[in-house]
């Protein structure tokens, strides 16, 4: 097919399965201004699939560059109220909401490290309300990404502008199966088939898993009361969406104290224009005690002082080593594809979703229960070709979930 044809059927899939529009709904789409004209694409499609209103909120990376460069810590840590009353406003309506996550990798590698994390604190306060109704599902929501000049440059720094577009498009494309006969069949093949995993999971009862990999050494303790989840699910209103385009993962909620040992991270982690590779983190009682990191170390310090919940994780995710977007043998310096190429943990804050009863639960009873609370959710890559986890049942059966960096089930 040609490009053309491409680009309308991810428009529409994005709308149709990612966010799945329903009749009179909103929808707001986050973009970068290179991202306009599929902005519109998208505008376009929801509108008529019966949107309501259609509002988008485009970002420019050298305003964001600039604000980072001049403006005081003092000044980044302030976040505009109306701002935050815009999306809570809009979440409490029930709209929707697509980002478009193309950011250039090294945007932000000069910037004081003080500065991005005093703004990424202001931000995780204003919008505490709009993420929790994120985080439980009661929104439909869809992370997916377009190329932008600078991140398709950053992949294929060898060839002109123009063909490292054309190029970043291709792996796009294919890792979102619009290249299938039929996208949407597709797709609901391969979330039905990441359900039969969870659902195999949480037949089990799992009281812990033990990652093995080169540099990591790592026991994790999950909840009596963990759900697996994965593709796709259901929002607390009964419509059913895909969080994450392209998505190869199923995860659920760790035991906040119940982290033990070493990891060490396997691909670069982009967060907020700034890269950090090559770190280990170790863990004592679920804490994060020591790290270090070839490159970024200071960013990552910084971000794990975030606030308490910070120095714990929130989210374990297993992906196969031999997904579609590891097997495309790229790095794409981008969290939304990377983790879905890799075994991956977030820190900071869980999914209520993952737990029984989760989003009934307020932040003082998910703490409770030993669910990880914080302004942040960031997640980092973790798997390869040589990792193994090993699950320990309640009624203490030992099986393999991973073994070599594939399903061993």
């Amino acid at each position: 097919m040609n490009f053309e044809e491409s680009l309308k059927k991810y428009a529409q899939l994005i709308i149709k399965v990612g966010v799945n529009i329903q009749k009179d709904q909103c929808l707001m789409i986050k973009s970068p201004l290179e991202g306009a004209a599929f902005a519109r694409e998208l505008t376009k499609y929801a509108y008529e699939a019966g949107a309501k209103r259609v509002y988008v909120d485009y970002n420019d990376e050298e305003i964001t560059k600039l604000t980072y460069t001049y403006a005081t810590v003092e000044t980044l840590g302030e976040f505009p109220a109306w701002i935050a009353h815009g999306y809570n406003e809009l979440a409490e309506k029930n709209a929707a909401f697509i980002n478009i996550s193309a950011s250039n990798p090294d945007l932000l590698k000069d910037v004081d490290p003080g500065k991005v994390i005093a703004y990424q604190r202001a931000t995780g306060k204003a919008l505490e309300t709009y993420k929790r109704y994120i985080t439980n599902s009661d929104v439909t929501w869809c992370v997916v990404s377009i190329p932008t000049a600078a991140w398709s440059r950053k992949l294929f720094p060898n060839v002109s502008e123009e063909e490292s577009i054309r190029l970043l498009w291709d792996k796009i494309f294919e890792v979102t199966r619009i290249y299938a006969e039929d996208p949407t069949k597709a797709w609901k093949e391969h979330t039905d088939n990441l359900a039969a995993k969870c659902e195999y999971l949480n037949s089990k009862r799992i009281k812990s898993l033990k990652y093995t990999a080169p540099g990591t050494d790592l026991t994790v303790e999950l909840p009596k009361d963990h759900i697996w989840l994965g593709g796709g699910e259901n929002s607390t209103k009964g419509t059913y969406f895909v969080a994450n385009m392209p998505t190869e993962e199923i995860f659920t909620i760790p035991y906040k104290y119940g982290v033990e040992g070493t990891l060490t991270s396997t691909k670069p982690f982009n967060y907020s224009g700034n890269l950090i590779e090559d770190f280990t983190l170790t863990f004592e009682k679920g804490k994060i005690v020591k790290c270090s990191a070839k490159t970024g170390e200071g960013m990552l310090k910084e971000l794990i002082e975030t606030d308490e919940g910070s120095h714990y994780l929130g989210e374990a995710a297993i992906v196969p080593h031999g997904s579609p977007i590891s097997a495309s043998n790229t790095i794409f310096f981008n969290t939304l594809f990377d983790e879905n190429a890799s075994c991956h943990f977030a820190i900071g804050h869980c999914y209520p979703t993952n737990l029984k009863d989760g989003t009934k639960m307020n932040k003082d009873e998910l703490e409770k229960v030993g669910a990880n609370t914080s302004m942040i959710h960031e997640d980092f890559m973790v798997g390869c070709g040589e990792m193994t986890i090993e699950a320990t049942t309640e009624q203490g059966e030992v099986f393999c979930i991973l073994k070599d960096g594939e399903w061993a089930f």
